[in-house]
C-alpha cells in the first residue's frame, strides 16, 4: 500500500523508533525540492533520513543545496525557500486534486491517512540538520554525481506521493532524455571553454614570449645604430686618410699592361690624385716619420713611371700617324688625341720636359702638314682659267674692246668679260655654301672665272683649318699651357701656310686692273675676319690683317688708272669749237666713258652697301666722278659749241643714264652718289 512505500526503506536498514511516528506531518513540505534528489546522492546517511525534508525546513534547505551541483555543473544559482512554487499545487497540476478528507486512491480503493501513518524515525548520526548539511560528508554527496535513473524517479515520487503517480512516470521518462542532453551541452560547453581557457593561457604566453624577444631586438638595434654611427664617424675621418694611402693591385695592374682606352685615362686620374695627395702629404710631413707613407712612395713612383712611359710611346704613335700620306688630320685629332686629352696634362705634371718634346714633335709635324696639303691645293687652284684684265681694261681706254686673255702659260684668246659691270659676281659674297672647292674638282674644272674665286677657295680653307687647329690646341694643351702659349704655337705652326697664302693673293692682284674683282677681295677678307671673331680665333688675325694691306693698295692704283685714263682721254678732246655742220650731225646720246662709269660705280656702291667713310675706295670714287663730270663737260663742249641747247641736252642725257644705273644700290654712300647726279640731272633738265 501506498504508506508501506512511503515508510519503506533499504533492507538491512534500522526501523525508525516509535517515539518519532508522534511527531505530526505538516501538509505542506518545503518548495522547490528537485525531484532528480535521492537518498543515494548523499553517501553515509540513510534512506530514512532523507524522508524528512517532509518535515523540516532546514533539511530541505539542505537538500536545495545539494541539488543544485547534483550534475556537477559549475553554474550558481540562488534559491529560498519563500520563493519555490508550492509543491501542492505542482502535484495537483500534474496528478491531478487530491482526494478530500486527506484519503488516497489506490488501484481504485480510497485510502485514509492517520497520524500513525506519519510517525517516522530518522537517524542523523546525532548531528542536528544544519550540522549534517554544513558536514564534510554532506559537501562531499553535493560535489558527487551520479547518473539518477527510472527508479531513483519512482522511488522519489512514491516518497512525495501519497498514491499511486503512474502519469508522473510518463512525464520522467519524457523529459529524461532533454535533460540528459540538457547535461552533456553543458559538458561539451564545459570542455570547450576549458580548450579556449588552455589556448588563451597558451597564447598569453606566446605573446609574453615575443614581447621579450622585442625588447630584445629593440635592445639590438639600439646597439647596432650606435655602433654605425661610430663606424660613419671613424670612416669619415679616416676614409680619406686611407684613400690617399693605398693603391689597388687592379689599378696597378691596369696602368701597367692595360688597354689605353677610356678606362684607362679613368684609372690615370686615380693615380695622379693618389700621386699629387701623396707629395702634398710628404711636404707636410717632413719632419715626422710616416711609415704608411715611406711606403706607398716608392709604389707610386715606380706607378707614374710606367704611366709616363705608355703615354709617351702611345702620344708618339699618333703624331706618327699625322705623317701618312692622304691621311684626315682632324679626324686624328678627334678620335685619338681629344679623347685622351687627360694624357699629356699627367705627362706635363710629372715629366715637363718630357711634354715639352712631344709638343713640339707635335707642332713640328702639325707645320710640315698643313704647308705640304695648302701647297698641294695651291697648285691645284693654279689650274683654274681666270679672266686677266690688263692696262687696256681701265675706263677711259678708246680701245676696251670686250677681249679678255687667260693666264694659262701663254695669252690665248679667251671668253669675252666685262671689266666695269658686277653682274652675277656679287653671289660669292651671298652664297650660302660654305665649302671650299676640292683639289680634285679644280683640276677638272674647264670653265673660265674671275680672280675672286681662287682667293675664297684658298682663304676659306685656310681658315677652316685654322679654327680646327686652334680649338683642338686649346682643347688638348690647356690647362697644361698658357693660351699665349698656345697662340705662339699656333703662329708656329701656321707661318709657313699663311705666308703661302699672302703670296696667292698677291700673285692675283699684282698685275690686275679689275677693280670690282680686288674689291670682292676687300669684302671676302673681312667676312674672313669677322667670322674668324664669332668662332673667337684671335690667332689669325695678323693673316687677316697682311691680306688686307696686301690689296687696298693695289685697288688704289687701280682707282688712280681710271681716273688717269678718264684725264687723259679728257685732255684729247678738241679745244677749238666745231663747224656748224659737225655741230649739228653729232649725237646727243650718252657717251661710252658714261656707260662704263655708271656700271663702275654701281658695282661700287653694290659691294659697298655697309662700309663707312673711311675707306679709301670712298675717296677715289669721289675723285673719278668729277674726273667724269670734267670729261662730260669739255665733250659737249667739242661737239655742240656755241649750241647751249644740244650741250645740255647731251649732258642731262648722260647724267639721266648714271642716275638710272645705281637707282638699285643701296647704302649710305649710295645715297649720297643718287643724291648728286639728282641735282646734276634736274640743274641741265632745268636749262635745257
Amino acid at each position: 500500500m501506498w504508506l508501506d512505500r512511503f515508510a519503506a526503506h533499504p533492507p538491512g536498514s534500522t526501523p525508525p523508533p516509535a517515539s518519532s511516528r508522534s511527531s505530526p506531518l505538516p501538509r505542506r513540505t518545503s518548495g522547490g525540492v528537485s525531484p532528480y534528489i535521492t537518498s543515494q546522492q548523499r553517501p553515509g546517511i540513510s534512506p530514512r533520513g532523507s524522508s524528512l525534508s517532509l518535515v523540516s525546513n532546514t533539511s530541505s534547505s539542505s537538500l536545495l543545496a545539494s541539488s543544485k551541483r547534483a550534475n556537477g555543473s559549475a553554474l550558481k544559482q540562488s534559491t529560498t525557500v519563500d520563493d519555490g512554487p508550492d509543491p501542492e499545487e505542482t502535484l495537483a497540476r500534474i496528478l491531478g486534486p487530491l482526494p478530500i478528507d486527506d484519503a488516497a486512491s489506490v488501484d481504485g480503493k480510497t485510502i485514509a491517512i492517520n497520524e500513525e501513518a506519519l510517525e517516522l524515525d530518522f537517524d542523523f548520526g546525532g548531528l542536528s540538520l544544519r550540522e549534517l548539511a554544513e558536514s564534510d560528508g554532506g559537501q562531499e554527496a553535493v560535489d558527487t554525481y551520479k547518473p539518477q535513473t527510472v527508479e531513483d524517479c519512482r522511488l522519489f515520487l512514491s516518497f512525495v506521493t501519497p498514491f499511486p503517480c503512474t502519469h508522473s512516470f510518463v512525464i520522467v521518462e519524457r523529459d529524461k532524455a532533454k535533460y540528459e542532453e540538457l547535461h552533456r551541452s553543458i559538458r561539451k560547453c564545459d570542455e570547450i571553454l576549458s580548450s579556449v581557457e588552455t589556448n588563451l593561457t597558451s597564447f598569453r604566453n606566446d605573446l609574453a614570449a615575443v614581447s621579450a624577444d622585442i625588447e630584445t631586438l629593440q635592445a639590438r638595434s639600439t646597439a647596432l645604430n650606435v655602433r654605425l654611427e661610430n663606424r660613419k664617424a671613424v670612416e669619415k675621418s679616416l676614409g680619406p686618410i686611407v684613400e690617399e694611402l693605398s693603391v689597388s693591385p687592379l689599378v696597378v695592374s691596369n696602368i701597367a699592361d692595360g688597354h689605353i682606352d677610356e678606362a684607362w685615362v679613368k684609372t690615370l686620374a686615380e693615380v695622379d690624385k693618389r700621386a699629387m695627395a701623396h707629395k702634398k702629404n710628404s711636404q707636410q710631413t717632413q719632419q715626422t716619420q710616416n711609415k704608411a707613407l715611406a711606403d706607398i712612395g716608392p709604389l707610386l713612383e715606380k706607378l707614374v713611371a710606367r704611366a709616363v712611359e705608355r703615354i709617351r710611346d702611345f702620344l708618339v704613335a699618333q703624331i706618327k700617324a699625322l705623317r701618312s700620306p692622304n691621311i684626315n688630320a682632324q679626324i686624328i685629332q678627334q678620335q685619338n688625341f681629344l679623347k685622351f686629352k687627360d694624357l699629356f696634362g699627367f705627362l706635363n705634371r710629372h715629366q715637363a720636359v718630357l711634354a715639352g718634346e712631344i709638343c713640339q714633335a707635335y707642332l713640328n709635324t702639325m707645320r710640315w702638314y698643313y704647308l705640304n696639303q695648302f701647297t698641294r691645293y695651291e697648285k691645284a687652284l693654279a689650274k683654274l682659267k681666270l679672266h686677266v684684265l690688263d692696262k687696256h681694261d681701265v675706263l677711259g681706254h678708246e680701245d676696251a674692246s670686250r677681249r679678255a686673255t687667260v693666264l694659262s702659260g701663254s695669252k690665248v684668246a679667251g671668253p669675252p668679260h666685262d671689266a666695269f659691270n658686277l653682274g652675277r659676281r656679287i653671289d660669292v659674297l651671298k652664297t650660302n655654301n660654305q665649302l671650299a672647292i676640292s683639289s680634285y674638282l679644280a683640276e677638272e674644272d674647264q670653265s673660265t672665272h674671275y680672280l675672286e674665286v681662287t682667293f675664297r677657295n684658298f682663304n676659306l680653307a685656310l681658315i677652316d683649318n685654322a679654327t680646327a687647329e686652334y680649338t683642338f690646341l686649346t682643347s688638348f694643351f690647356y690647362p697644361a699651357l698658357s693660351f699665349s702659349a698656345i697662340s705662339r704655337h699656333f703662329n708656329y705652326i701656321f707661318d709657313p701656310t699663311f705666308s703661302l697664302g699672302q703670296t696667292l693673293t698677291k700673285q692675283l692682284v699684282a698685275d690686275t686692273y679689275d677693280g670690282l674683282g680686288l674689291l670682292l677681295c676687300v669684302r671676302l677678307n673681312q667676312h674672313f675676319a669677322f667670322e674668324l671673331q664669332r668662332r673667337r680665333i684671335p690667332a689669325a688675325d695678323n693673316y687677316i690683317n697682311g691680306t688686307a694691306i696686301a690689296i687696298w693698295p693695289r685697288l688704289q692704283s687701280i682707282m688712280d688708272a681710271h681716273c688717269e685714263s678718264v684725264k687723259a682721254l679728257t685732255a684729247a678732246l678738241p679745244t677749238r669749237a666745231p663747224t656748224a655742220t659737225s655741230a649739228k650731225q653729232a649725237s646727243a646720246a650718252p657717251h661710252v666713258v658714261t656707260q662704263r662709269f655708271g656700271q663702275l660705280l654701281q658695282g661700287i656702291l653694290a659691294l659697298s652697301a655697309e662700309a663707312g667713310d673711311d675707306e679709301p675706295v670712298v675717296a677715289s670714287l669721289r675723285r673719278l666722278r668729277n674726273e667724269v663730270e670734267a670729261f662730260l663737260t669739255k665733250a659737249a663742249q667739242a661737239l655742240f659749241g656755241a649750241d647751249a641747247r644740244k650741250r645740255e641736252r647731251f649732258l642731262y642725257n648722260n647724267y639721266s643714264l648714271v642716275l638710272t644705273i645705281i637707282s638699285d644700290a643701296v647704302g649710305k654712300l649710295a645715297v649720297e652718289q643718287q643724291e648728286y647726279f639728282e641735282k646734276l640731272k634736274t640743274k641741265h633738265q632745268e636749262v635745257g
